[in-house]
Parts: structure tokens; C-alpha cells; sequence
């Protein structure tokens, strides 16, 4: 192979997990040129690693407001100027990872002569040259990942994700730290997702942000997007402080070097949260309404989970805002296993 095209757009979390094929390529094709097609609030991820030749940006989201503008004309071309910038790179292999008809036709449109879907579906599955099911092991991160490398033949005896960041993301937390008071310790608390149905409640936030400080000697950090500031206003309302509050006043590479730093971390289910595990982060992870991983291949890693009989019901929860998977993890629970995975 002289050349390869992964293609997964987002999300944050997915692209984590997915991050491990890279280095598993390289260590097969060392002298293959390796590129990422991503969505571009998505590509900070990606820019730094040090396997990866090429990060190609996808529009997709402009491209559906030219749609809806019905400015076609603008949008043709758009879509022809990626085409032309996929085709100069002459792809051996296209992967698509994300197996939709969107990500699909982006790899169609690479001009790849081989395209290998995984798990293919929406109609995607008749523009790939090959069609791989989703397979693996699922209580185990990453696992459908790992097994699409097994059946390309890739190395998985190093398969693990990876983040990476630069020189000003380190500044940006050495700042943080001094300013802050953060050098004796900080656990990064990220409690904020797309879905509400994955959010643990945020009266127990407000009550193990304290705790976290009293027993661990953590002072608790906030993590999330401009989206997310009101949520956090209203835990921090509730809250004793200290806590620092840097919601929607970090970079995505920022946040993943706060993670870095961090003594612990504590999340919903949410990209942040991957990200503690990639970057070597104690972690608890709080999962609920969507198909977690038991398995972390970590010892300072641990994924608190009550399953019910209606889980898991992912984007359709019958529980009608009660969210009570969720409401069974306790703040007792999660500090008992915060003392656990710090000192495992």
C-alpha cells in the first residue's frame, strides 16, 4: 500500500477509539503515506500525531447549510474541490470506519481502487469493494477497532488509543495550574454530553466536587464546551468551593492536556472521558443508557454501570426524563472507586 484513507468523521470519543489503527498501519506500511478525512471541529484531534502523514477537513456541516440554502452551485463545487484533493493523493485503500452513507460516499468520492467498509449500512455498503461486519469482543474498549486490524492483519499486540498535543497546549496548562492554584493536584470533572439521557444528575456533581477536595486533596476542574456553561453555573451554584470552572474556555487539545495533568477523572459518557484512558489519566467513567465497555485493559480504570431491563436504550429512553440508570451511581460509590483506581 503507497497510499491510505481512513474515513471517520466524529465523534470526539469514536475517533479515540479508533486512533490505535494508525500506528497499527505505519507498523505494517512504514512508508505509506496514512491520511485522516474528518470533520473540522474534529481535526485538533488528529493534527499531532506523529504516525499520521495527512488530516483532510470535510465541510460536511457547511455543506448542509449550502443545502438548505439551496445554493447549489457553491456546494458542487465544494464538493468537487475535496474530490480533486482526494484524488492528487492517488489512495490504494479507503477504510470507512464510520460504515453510514455519508462517510460512505466520501470514500467513494477518494477514487481509492479498494474500500473497505466496516459495518456498512444506509446503502453505503454498495460503494465499498468490500464490506467487513462490526465484530469483537464489546465489553472491551475499542474492541470492533482491534477487530477490523485482526482481519487486515494489522499488529495488535500495542493497540491502544492515543492523544496527542502540542507545545502551546502544555503552556495553556502550565498557565492554568499557576494561576489557579492547581500544584498540588486537580481531578477533571466532565459531566456534560450531546444527549441528557447521559448526564449523571447535577446535584451529585455539586455534592463530589467537594468531597474530591476533602478526602483526595483534588481541587476539582470543569471541563465541557461554550454549550455547557449554564449546566455548569448551576453546579457550581450548588457547590463548595474551591472549583475551577473552565467550561467553554478550552480548546479540544487544550482540555486533552488538562486531562493529562490531571490526578483523576471523573465522566459521563463523552469524549473527554475517552480521552482520560488514552492519556493515561486515572478514570471513572459513569455510564447508563448507552452499551458500555467493563473492559478497559487498565487497572486505574473503572466504569461504574447499573444496567436495567431497558438498557441499554441508547437515543430512545422510555424512562421519561427520570434517567434512573443514571440516578443509581452515588457519590459514595464513585469515591470509593476514585480511592481504588488511585491506587490500584
Amino acid at each position: 500500500m503507497k497510499s491510505i484513507l481512513l474515513v471517520r468523521l466524529s465523534a470526539i470519543g469514536d475517533i479515540v477509539f479508533a486512533s490505535p489503527l494508525i500506528s497499527a498501519l505505519r507498523r505494517t506500511w512504514p512508508e505509506a503515506h496514512i491520511a485522516w478525512l474528518v470533520q473540522p471541529e474534529c481535526h485538533t484531534l488528529l493534527d499531532q500525531h506523529p504516525d499520521l502523514d495527512q488530516v483532510i477537513v470535510c465541510p460536511i456541516g457547511r455543506w448542509r447549510q449550502l443545502w438548505r440554502e439551496r445554493r447549489f452551485g457553491e456546494l458542487y463545487r465544494g464538493i468537487q474541490g475535496l474530490r480533486a484533493n482526494l484524488h492528487a493523493c492517488e489512495f490504494d485503500l479507503a477504510i470507512d470506519l464510520q460504515g453510514l452513507l455519508k462517510s460512505g460516499i466520501l470514500a467513494w468520492l477518494s477514487g481509492a481502487r479498494e474500500r473497505l467498509g466496516l459495518g456498512s449500512r444506509e446503502g453505503s455498503q454498495w460503494l465499498m469493494t468490500r464490506r467487513l461486519a462490526r465484530g469483537g469482543d464489546s465489553r472491551r474498549i475499542g474492541s470492533e477497532y482491534r477487530h477490523l486490524a485482526q482481519a487486515l492483519g494489522l499488529p495488535t499486540d500495542d493497540f491502544a488509543m492515543r492523544v496527542y498535543y502540542g507545545a502551546s497546549e502544555s503552556a495553556f496548562v502550565d498557565d492554568v495550574i499557576a494561576r489557579n492554584g492547581l500544584s498540588g493536584g486537580f481531578a477533571a470533572l466532565c459531566p456534560f454530553t450531546t444527549r441528557p439521557q447521559k448526564h449523571w444528575l447535577e446535584d451529585r456533581w455539586s455534592l463530589l466536587a467537594p468531597r474530591i477536595q476533602a478526602e483526595l486533596g483534588l481541587i476539582p476542574v470543569l471541563l465541557g464546551g461554550p454549550a455547557d456553561r449554564k449546566a455548569a453555573v448551576r453546579i457550581l451554584d450548588e457547590s463548595e468551593p474551591p472549583v475551577v470552572d473552565l467550561t467553554g474556555r478550552t480548546s479540544l487539545t487544550e482540555a486533552a492536556a488538562l486531562i493529562d495533568r490531571a490526578a483523576l477523572l471523573v465522566a459521563v459518557d463523552t469524549g473527554l472521558g475517552h480521552m482520560g484512558i488514552a492519556l493515561s489519566t486515572p478514570s471513572l467513567l459513569l455510564f447508563g443508557p448507552t452499551c458500555p465497555y467493563l473492559e478497559t485493559d487498565r487497572a486505574d480504570t473503572q466504569v461504574l454501570y447499573h444496567p436495567l431491563p431497558c438498557s441499554p436504550c441508547k437515543r430512545r429512553p422510555t424512562c421519561r426524563g427520570s434517567f434512573d440508570c443514571m440516578d443509581l451511581i452515588q457519590v459514595e460509590e464513585v469515591m470509593q472507586s476514585a480511592h481504588r483506581v488511585l491506587r490500584p
